[in-house]
C-alpha cells in the first residue's frame, strides 16, 4: 500500500512548479522550485523511513509542496483550499508568515504558534524548510546574521521537534555544523 497519494502529489509538484516558475532561490541563478523539491524530499524521507505516528502522509507531503505558495505567489489560500482541501490550506497558511507584524521575533513567534495548531504533519514541513535552508548562507550575510538564523533554528527545534525524531534530528546536526558560519 503506498504511503500517499501519488496523483495529488504530481498535482501539487504541478501547481508549485507552475506558481514560482519565474523565481530564483535569493542570491543564486537556481530555480526556486529546486527548495520546493528539497523540503518535499526530506519529508517524504521522514515518512518512508519512520511512518509510525503519521496519521496523514499526504498532509505532510503536499504541504511540503505548497509550502510557499501564500508567502512568496499570488496564491490565495482560497485557490489551495479548493485545488488541495481545507486543511491542506490551513497548512501552508500557518506555515507563511504574517508581514503585517513588526518585527522577526514577532513573526516567528506567531507561526510558531500557528503552525503548533495544526496537526504534526505541518510541524513536519517547518522542520524540513529550515533543514534545507541551513546550507552556506548567502555571501552578503554578516557572522551575527547567519547567527540569528541558526539561534531561529534552534527555537523551532525546541518548538516543533516532538513532530517526528528523524527530522529532529537532521536539524539538529544542520545547526551543529552551521556553527563554522558563525
Amino acid at each position: 500500500m503506498p504511503l500517499w497519494n501519488q496523483d495529488r502529489v504530481l498535482a501539487a509538484w504541478n501547481f508549485a512548479s507552475d506558481v514560482h516558475k519565474d523565481q530564483k532561490v535569493p542570491g543564486t541563478d537556481i530555480a526556486y522550485i529546486n527548495h520546493i523539491g528539497t523540503v518535499a524530499m526530506e519529508v517524504m524521507g521522514a515518512v518512508s523511513s519512520a511512518p509510525e505516528g503519521i496519521e496523514n502522509p499526504d498532509l505532510a507531503i503536499l504541504c511540503a509542496l505548497l509550502h510557499d505558495t501564500i508567502e512568496d505567489t499570488g496564491t490565495s489560500f482560497d485557490e489551495l483550499r479548493e485545488g488541495f482541501g481545507q486543511e491542506v490550506a490551513e497548512g501552508v497558511q500557518a506555515l507563511s508568515k504574517d508581514t503585517v507584524l513588526s518585527t522577526k521575533e514577532a513573526q516567528m513567534a506567531d507561526s510558531l504558534a500557528r503552525i503548533k495548531a495544526c496537526p504534526k504533519e505541518v510541524w513536519m514541513v517547518k522542520l524540513a524548510d529550515r533543514i534545507t535552508n541551513l546550507q552556506p548562507p548567502p555571501a552578503h550575510w554578516t557572522r551575527v546574521k547567519a547567527a540569528a538564523y541558526r539561534d531561529e533554528a534552534t527555537v523551532i527545534l525546541g518548538a516543533l521537534g516532538d513532530a517526528h525524531a528523524l527530522l529532529a534530528r537532521r536539524l539538529q546536526e544542520k545547526i551543529d555544523h552551521y556553527v563554522r558560519y558563525c
